[in-house]
């Protein structure tokens, strides 16, 4: 089988996604192409070359509709003659793009692709594609399932009262994922990985110095009198400081096959090794991380063990906490440079940011492999190993 690799991955700094946000002024498509001018910038490849470029982003209404994967390449500059496309699995959208590219690769389909996300959530709200929608689960859905749907902030409480959580350790979770990406920064460990945009140059959402006793004070962000009623079991932990927060950004991650790498003189970071994906209760939502990570490690031939770092979206605490719980992994070797809780989860992009970090960081702390796993609204999960090279 072809090896697929990846060459070069490229992200932007994270901005709030909010008015006041650094990148609340650029245009979604703009956002994309930033990150995609950037790859062929870093690592001079002639774009001319790309079979294709596969574009992860949610919320696909507005100046995110309409293939923005296609708009974008073209306002990078990229030739006419390379196609694009946009793909939407929810928050792993482009991890998504990231496991097309590769199987592409190994098929023979492609020798050259570009996996990328976007999201501006300062800018195209979440959930603004259902606008004039009445009902989006139709009879099929209400009939099998007549409790209906909730939120994933809903789900984050539910796993946090299945998994018996408490709401100090979700907070103290929370801060370390600000320790951890304040220390990152610091020590310029994004450096290598960061094309800064509109006068950004560090992800904007990372705070210092936050304490037990200030988060404690903060009121649940997600308690509800109908959902109180419906599920009694939840205590109502989860809050704005452990949960991520409302993002900006892109990313973009450049894959071929190794022998064309080689052709082109390029020296690749990484191999994909294993992918999976997997699914699981649409009520709890958030849980197909765990059969994801299973699924992948017995694919792989691997144990828990045998990786040397995780990037587990940090979508809620209590998301990575139950994850981390019934694998038995060590979560000194999760998120080691902070995870989105501190960065951020712009979510189109979330999969292509934590494939850049992950790759990059193999690098720094010397490790061989990286997985990669990404909870999904709708109890979806997107898993795969990488292995430096």
């Amino acid at each position: 089988m072809i090896e697929a690799v990846i060459v070069d991955a490229v992200r932007t700094p994270v901005g709030r996604g909010k008015p006041d946000g650094a990148l609340h002024g650029v245009n979604s498509v703009d956002l994309l192409a930033h990150s995609l001018r950037a790859l062929v910038n870093r690592t001079g490849i002639d774009p001319a070359v790309i079979d294709d470029v596969i574009g992860g982003v949610v919320t696909q209404v507005g100046e995110q509709a309409f293939n923005i994967t296609r708009r974008a390449l073209l306002a990078a500059g990229y030739p006419e003659s390379v196609p694009g496309v946009s793909v939407d699995r929810q928050c792993g959208s482009s991890q998504q793009s990231l496991h097309f590219a590769a199987q592409g690769v190994m098929s023979g389909a492609y020798d050259v692709v570009v996996a990328a996300g976007v999201e501006s959530m300062g800018r195209v709200p979440m959930g603004a594609n259902l606008a004039g929608s009445d009902d989006p689960f139709g009879e099929g859905f209400g009939a099998r399932y007549p409790e209906g749907w909730v939120g994933q902030g809903i789900s984050a409480e539910l796993i946090a009262a299945k998994w018996d959580l408490p709401r100090t350790r979700l907070d103290e979770f929370a801060l370390t994922s600000h320790a951890r990406a304040a220390e990152a920064t610091e020590r310029g460990a994004f450096d290598t990985q960061l094309a800064p945009l509109a006068g950004l140059t560090r992800d904007e959402g990372i705070r210092e110095g936050g304490d037990l006793g200030t988060l404690a004070r903060l009121r649940p962000a997600y308690y509800d009198e109908a959902a109180e009623r419906r599920f009694p079991q939840i205590d109502w932990k989860v809050t704005a400081a452990n949960a991520s927060p409302l993002s900006d950004g892109s990313a973009a991650v450049l894959v071929m096959s190794r022998s064309r790498a080689e052709e082109l003189g390029l020296t690749p970071l990484a191999r994909f090794h294993s992918f999976a994906v997997a699914a699981d209760d649409p009520l709890y939502m958030l849980t197909a991380i765990i059969p994801a990570t299973e699924k992948l490690l017995a694919r792989a031939g691997l144990a828990l063990a045998d990786i040397d770092l995780f990037e587990v979206n940090e979508a809620f605490s209590p998301v990575v906490l139950a994850w981390a719980d019934e694998l038995g992994a060590d979560l000194d070797r999760v998120n080691v440079n902070g995870g989105a809780i501190a960065i951020g989860h712009p979510l189109g992009a979330s999969g292509a940011r934590l494939a850049t970090t992950l790759t990059h960081g193999l690098h720094e702390h010397g490790g061989r492999f990286g997985l990669q796993v990404m909870c999904e609204a709708g109890g979806l999960a997107n898993a795969m190993v990488v292995e430096r090279l």
